[in-house]
């Protein structure tokens, strides 16, 4: 038996030429770009494998040059699943299906079946599997042009033809469909030209691929400038190799988004009907009720220096290999080759010298080697410990931009310590810290003092009063080495806090930095003093008496404010005076009240006892003395109340005149 997919390929060849990657531009934002060129024959295609992942980032940015020739058109696989892509073919050759199920399928069709120098064509009627003693044998049964029904042996047939181009067109869209498939997860796109001419042809594109990563040494010599060291980390994930390609790293972060653009996208239409064609439902108009409705500049970069370790590396391998111990020097003896420069708001270090990196495999790339500015400090920042931590200051003089990432200190050709770096530009510095100094201890001591009012205003009725609180922060510093060092002392920023009495020399974004000359084998201290001003509004009318009284005490209110403040304290003074006065006279009154209620149930009760006369006269005339108290007392509350409303008159203009 043939399988048929084997015998349908050998007649059906797709012409697609491979563009090589010839660059590599890598950010840091999780997509590469890409540079392929190769040269197009007449009538050729370029074919570019992609993961389908990469598709929608693809047809985002891809740009095609060609010189020599003219493109015709760009194509790529859809993101159909093959089955649903196979359902549209009118036969569906199974997997390791024989010849002579698919011919069954196309009954009717004509075919030529070569046997030898004899050619037999006709329509298939069928076509079958038969065992016999020699095993299993394929048949097809033609109707003949003669108009006879002949039964041949297919395994006889040397080739087998399909007549008809529309049925040859459907096996090799049926096998290119196929050929697609066989990947779940690689996309073709293709690069078409129609003339006879031969071109070059250049591709670009972006597509995702994982960030490069820094990492630095910053080596520190017995004596002397120091010297950073930077290594590129490289991944090649794509399916191919990079062979002698031209590779950049661009430091920065570009915005980059996905848009899905390779997956084919339906939008749901409305429905839209034509008003005739439903029935009309009925309006209810409302009656009328009236009326009628009518119509900065980058300092020169320093020229690279030459390779620290090139001397020693262009010494002869044998007086090398001569010497009785080999020296380790932090500073590796390599060779950078790469060329900086700025790109637009990016920075990019391009290599110079072709970069090979095999599919699948990473890459350590140099790309610096440099003396740099950095001293050797002390640096405190978590109040929680006692020690604070070895750092250095790097001021970035190389005049590249100096890419984040972590960075391995060596002092003196020994293991120091680690720490990250933030991406750096020329000209900026930070501050890195790397190990824990256990020669020196700090303590700090808290310190606060009560709100004190610093200021008193007040208009429109309004009093505002500004007052402040200090804490005071004492760190103690004992240093036990031998030897003076720096300290830099951060201290957060709080919100409506200030500092008094001194300045830091660095500020943050979160915190004051603050510089320390610590003595050898000697002890400092060191004070920040910080205030927080608070400001209070009152409404003076609903101030009480006892509340202005403690601003008249301020010794910050200014002689017109004490006046001003001194006239409304001594009218609200009188309507305390009044509004006591008013509770009293109440109370008189209730109590006066209720003993009226008592001697009228007592008169209740004596009226229905006979022989209670006198006791009943005695009682009348006592409710007839306190009717009159309590005439008097009611007379008393409204003169008093009388006497407050002109107080409260008197006390609102001063109020309102208020200004300091």
């Amino acid at each position: 038996m043939r399988n048929l997919l084997a015998l349908i390929a050998a007649t059906s060849t797709l012409a697609a030429a491979d563009l090589n990657v010839k660059r590599v531009v890598l950010f840091k934002h999780g997509v590469g770009y890409f540079e392929r060129q190769g040269e197009l024959g007449p009538g050729e295609s370029a074919r570019l494998d992609f993961k389908a992942n990469e598709m929608d980032d693809v047809l985002k940015s891809l740009t095609v040059n060609a010189t020599g020739g003219s493109i015709s058109g760009l194509r790529y696989d859809s993101s159909i699943p093959l089955a649903q892509k196979l359902e549209d073919f009118p036969v569906r050759p199974g997997e390791r299906q024989p010849l002579s199920a698919l011919l069954d399928q196309l009954k009717g069709a004509r075919v030529e079946l070569k046997f030898g120098a004899e050619t037999v064509a006709g329509a298939i009627v069928s076509a079958r599997a038969v065992s016999g003693k020699d095993g299993e044998r394929e048949q097809v049964t033609l109707l003949t042009d003669s108009a006879e029904i002949r039964t041949l042996d297919l395994t006889a047939a040397s080739a087998i033809r399909f007549p008809d181009p529309k049925l040859q067109l459907q096996f090799k869209d049926y096998l290119n469909t196929l050929l697609q498939g066989r990947s779940k997860d690689r996309r073709s796109v293709y690069i078409d030209s129609t003339d006879s001419g031969r071109r070059n042809v250049l591709a670009s594109y972006m597509a995702p691929m994982p960030m490069w990563k820094s990492s630095y040494r910053l080596i520190f010599p017995a004596e002397g400038q120091a010297t950073l060291e930077g290594w590129a980390i490289v991944d090649n994930t794509s399916e191919e190799d990079w062979n002698g390609i031209r590779l950049s790293l661009v430091s920065g972060k570009p915005i980059s988004f996905i848009s899905r653009l390779y997956e084919p996208r339906y939008i749901r239409r409305q429905v839209a009907d034509l008003a005739e064609e439903g029935a009309v439902a009925p309006q209810v108009h409302g009656g009328v009720i009236g009326g009628i409705v009518g119509p900065r500049q980058m300092a020169a970069a320093p020229p690279p220096p030459p390779p620290m370790a090139k001397s020693r590396a262009d010494r002869p391998m044998s007086e090398a290999l001569g010497e009785q111990e080999f020296r380790r020097e932090a500073v590796s003896n390599i060779a950078v080759q790469t060329e900086p420069r700025e790109a637009g708001e990016l920075f990019e270090y391009a290599f110079s010298q072709p970069v090979t990196v095999r599919k699948g495999q990473s890459a350590m790339l140099p790309f610096l080697q440099q003396k740099i500015n950095a001293r050797k400090l002390l640096i405190y920042t978590d109040s929680g410990s006692e020690f604070p931590r070895n750092a250095a200051e790097i001021s970035n003089n190389t005049g590249k931009t100096l890419d984040g990432g972590p960075l391995t200190v060596f002092d003196g050709n020994t293991y120091a310590g680690e720490a990250l770096m933030d991406t750096t530009k020329a000209n900026d510095k930070r501050l890195i810290s790397y190990a824990v100094d256990l020669g020196t201890r700090i303590t700090t001591a808290y310190d606060s003092s009560s709100a004190i009012v610093r200021e008193v205003k007040a208009s429109r009725g309004v009093l505002t009063a500004r007052s402040a609180v200090r804490e005071t922060k004492t760190f103690t510093i004992k240093n036990v080495d031998a030897k003076a060092k720096t300290l830099i002392i951060e201290h957060p920023i709080r919100p409506g806090y200030k500092l008094i009495g001194q300045t830091a020399g660095e500020k943050t974004a979160t915190a004051y930095r603050f510089s320390v000359n610590v003595p050898a084998a000697g002890e400092t201290k060191f004070v920040i003093e910080e205030e927080n001003l608070l400001d209070q509004t009152y409404s003076i009318t609903s101030l009480n008496p006892e509340f202005l009284g403690q601003f008249l005490q301020n010794r910050e209110i200014s002689a017109a404010a004490r006046t001003q403040l001194q006239a409304i304290l001594a009218k609200k003074n009188e309507v305390a005076t009044v509004n006591r006065d008013l509770q009293t006279t109440q109370r008189n009154i209730e109590s006066v009240f209720k003993d009226q209620q008592r001697i009228r149930e007592n008169l209740s009760a004596l009226n229905r006892v006979s022989g209670q006369q006198e006791q009943v006269q005695r009682y009348s005339k006592q409710l007839a003395d306190q009717e009159a108290q309590l005439t008097a007392l009611r007379d008393r509350q409204a003169e008093l109340e009388k006497r407050k409303v002109q107080l409260e008159s008197e006390i609102q203009p001063l109020i309102e005149k208020m200004d300091f």
